[in-house]
């Protein structure tokens, strides 16, 4: 029989596993967390301080730095009880700055492709910082995953949390506007991770923030995620350019490689041939979900590892899901497991609206203006 996360927990307590102190390895009730914790992780080299933020909340272990965001960790129990992290990532401050494929960071001003890093609003034309060949990807050679973030924790109730904060000077990487960004992160007491987004403007600009975290739910540096099992609640998708550009048009998913309306083992089909997937070198693309922009978040995507029975849940009210079966990891990069990571050895399910969405009038808006507010979230469910 699988069990659920309170079935996990409660058998783990029951043996005589309570929790004790962070990182310990042992499971914790879920009836609130401890305060976040902050130690040193090192220094830029200007000397800048970086820092690591430790969170465990309802089974939940959470660990974020200060640089750009990044979820350097992220552990939660298999059907066993047993922990992993299952979040790809470094040990050291320096290879997020000179290695990271945005392992776990926070992206902005745009994530995802702008084409030929130009677009054009109000009339008025705009070039970006490119740095994907002639686009722009992520926000540029500099996006919010290379900044430090102002960090403000939390205890709110049975939540813990981060207050993570973020200003962009107007024409930072080519985009108009001061945009004032917070993102948090609240780990609940039944260990879910919500992520809140929120920004202001001064003049009219576009935006689109996600998260970019890596997922392996067998544990980081376990192997490939092709018999992972994943359903997209989408119809269509967004085909892309050579450049991985969308195209505009909205693709159905029926008879293709990209249907995942039925949970279905990533690997089945990945091999298909499909043009669009010889392209990509996989799945590198949108997913056009189903219900579209919504008031508050709804479920879009489940994901699960059938080896360990870890289940993760996404909900977001966000029209889009961009799924990346790690086709660019190419095993020089060496994990916090002292493990190479080779391609398909995670994914990306990024919450966002469509790629390149300024250059397409039918893609739903990104525009920003002066007294809006820009506010979305995304729910990280986990079960096992």
């Amino acid at each position: 029989m699988e069990l659920n996360r309170r079935t996990v927990i409660a058998g783990a307590a029951a043996a005589g596993l309570a929790a004790t102190t962070l990182g310990t390895g042992t499971a914790e009730a879920a009836s609130g967390g401890r305060k976040p914790v902050r130690e040193p992780f090192g220094k830029l080299a200007d000397g800048t301080k970086i820092y690591r933020w430790s969170l465990e909340n309802g089974g939940t272990r959470l660990k974020v730095l200060n640089w750009g965001g990044v979820v350097q960790s992220l552990e939660i129990p298999d059907r066993h009880g047993h922990y992993a992290n299952v979040s790809l990532g470094f040990d050291n401050i320096d290879d997020y700055v000179a290695k990271t494929p945005y392992f776990g960071a926070l992206i902005g001003r745009y994530g995802n492709r702008i084409a030929k890093g130009r677009f054009t609003l109000d009339g008025k034309s705009y070039q970006l910082s490119v740095n994907d060949g002639v686009n722009s990807l992520h926000g540029g050679k500099q996006g919010f995953d290379k900044h430090v973030w102002n960090v403000e924790p939390f205890t709110k109730g049975t939540d813990v949390g981060l207050h993570l904060h973020y200003t962009s000077v107007d024409g930072e990487m080519g985009y108009p506007g001061t945009l004032k960004a917070t993102v948090t992160y609240t780990l609940t007491r039944h260990g879910e991770w919500r992520i809140d987004y929120e920004a202001t403007t001064d003049q009219a600009t576009v935006v689109n923030l996600t998260s970019h975290v890596y997922w392996n739910l067998a544990g980081e540096g376990s192997g490939t995620i092709e018999d992972h099992e994943l359903r997209i609640a989408a119809s269509r998708y967004t085909p892309t350019d050579s450049g991985l550009i969308p195209t505009g048009e909205l693709a159905v998913v029926a008879g293709t490689p990209f249907d995942f309306r039925h949970a279905k083992p990533i690997g089945r089909d990945i091999r298909a041939g499909h043009e669009q997937q010889v392209q990509a070198k996989g799945y590198d693309h949108n997913w056009a979900l189903d219900k579209g922009i919504t008031a508050k978040p709804e479920p879009v995507a489940t994901l699960r590892d059938p080896r360990s029975g870890r289940t993760l849940k996404i909900a977001t009210d966000q029209p889009g899901l961009q799924f990346y079966s790690g086709n660019f990891l190419d095993g020089t990069l060496t994990g916090t497991g002292g493990r190479t990571y080779r391609q398909g050895d995670a994914l990306c399910l990024e919450t966002q609206h469509f790629p390149d969405s300024p250059n397409h009038a039918n893609f739903p808006s990104t525009v920003l203006r002066p007294g809006q507010t820009y506010r979305t979230t995304t729910v990280h469910t986990f079960s096992a």
